[in-house]
């Protein structure tokens, strides 16, 4: 084993061209990149979610309606895709590992100034500065774990952080939806943050440095407008894009109206039962590591288009009008997805060829305008035909989504 996976430093390293030193399955550096890894993908989807499960609130409170109060969150989605570009090239020339823990304590804080927003349209514009700030995390963890985790293990450790990403999904969700019951929504929001701050500084004394990134310094706009025309010319990758929009697209649109529909009568759930049919991202937090391995060994596209089949059946069945039923669609639909999600992203790192940030940040953007355009165009559908027309609506997607898969894998197949 090279002396460099012991090799733990405090501030990150260029590596040197041609050499590569990989963090293998049971070695120190790779537990602790594994961890740290983990804790981002927490922090970061926990405070970027935390606003989901308040939603009915925002509109109450600030006599908004629910596409208006689902700005909270897709405002947050959509500087993300948007900062997630930029992060890609920033990240050449600061680091990897530099951003994410300037990014991870920034979100933090805002998420903790949120809960002191005096008015409607001020949580909006720190909600926005906080996915402006959180871009620094989703597409360089992408890229870390693309560049230091050897290939052989890709799957499984893309799938450990998706993972955490559910995790943080979950528990962003059903603690603000406790808190707030108790608490009411601000204090909720406040303790969410300090959460989030305590992940950032436990990623940070984790993350071993990078040791197979090369660091560009300066900024040169022809080297990244390069980079991503070259990613969008690879036949296969915008398609594994489209999956992203497509798949997170009818991800949110379900868990941002499901809540409206579950705290009106015949239902009348109350923020803590609702906070808690979240806790079905344990179902996605299993599914993502178990999505990886799976990839790893019977084929990545395979175990990517079951996944999509899944989310669409999840879909499905929240049509009936029982609980039991509405909590199982929702079960299937977060499996599906986690699935799904852990397995295309993995593909970005294998498909790449170089600057496997740039193609990262690519596969992020396309996630979260998915997330931000459709979260919101999701609400038309519910206040005008009711949460059929949701169903159908994600159900559009899911088969745009399932026959890009099968375009990928033909091109890819056919690029081998």
């Amino acid at each position: 084993m090279p002396p460099s996976v012991h090799a733990v430093k405090t501030s990150e390293t260029a590596a040197i061209p041609g050499q590569k030193h990989y963090l293998t399955r049971g070695t120190g550096a790779y537990r602790r990149a594994s961890l740290a890894l983990f804790l981002s993908g927490f922090s970061t989807f926990s405070l970027l979610y935390c606003v989901q499960p308040l939603l009915p609130i925002f509109s109450q409170e600030f006599a908004v309606s629910p596409a208006e109060s689902s700005l909270s969150l897709s405002l947050s989605t959509g500087f993300l895709a948007v900062a997630i570009v930029c992060a890609a090239a920033v990240s050449e020339g600061l680091g990897r590992r530099s951003l994410m823990s300037i990014s991870l304590v920034g979100a933090a804080l805002l998420t903790i100034a949120t809960a002191f927003a005096p008015n409607w349209h001020l949580l909006l514009v720190i909600r926005a500065l906080q996915g402006l700030v959180l871009g620094g995390v989703p597409a360089v963890a992408m890229a870390y774990l693309a560049e230091e985790i050897d290939p052989r293990g890709l799957g499984a450790t893309m799938g450990l952080y998706v993972g955490g990403t559910a995790f943080g999904g979950m528990s962003g969700r059903v603690l603000t939806g406790i808190f707030a019951e108790y608490l009411t929504w601000r204090p909720a929001l406040f303790i969410i943050g300090a959460i989030g701050l305590a992940a950032a500084i436990g990623f940070i004394a984790l993350l071993p440095p990078s040791r197979n990134f090369v660091r560009r310094p300066g900024f040169d706009p022809r080297f990244h407008a390069k980079a991503w025309l070259g990613h969008l010319r690879n036949p296969a990758l915008p398609f594994i894009f489209a999956i992203a929009f497509l798949a997170m697209g009818s991800f949110v649109t379900i868990y941002n109206y499901a809540g409206f529909r579950l705290v009106a009568p015949p239902y009348g759930l109350n923020q803590t039962e609702l906070g808690l049919i979240f806790t079905v991202y344990l179902f996605g937090i299993g599914a993502s590591s178990i999505g990886g391995l799976l990839g790893d060994r019977i084929g990545h596209f395979s175990v990517l288009l079951f996944g999509l089949a899944l989310t669409a059946a999840g879909s499905a069945l929240t049509l009936f009008a029982s609980l039991p039923a509405i909590i199982l669609g929702i079960i299937v639909l977060t499996t599906g997805f986690f699935m799904s999600h852990s397995i295309a992203s993995g593909l970005v790192g294998k498909l790449a060829h170089g600057t496997k940030g740039h193609a990262s940040s690519l596969y992020m953007l396309a996630y979260y305008v998915g997330s931000s355009l459709m979260g919101s165009a999701g609400g038309w559908f519910f206040a005008v035909e009711g949460w059929a027309a949701v169903v159908i609506f994600t159900l559009a997607m899911l088969a745009l989504a399932f026959v890009s898969a099968c375009l990928a894998q033909h091109l890819a197949r056919r690029k081998a």
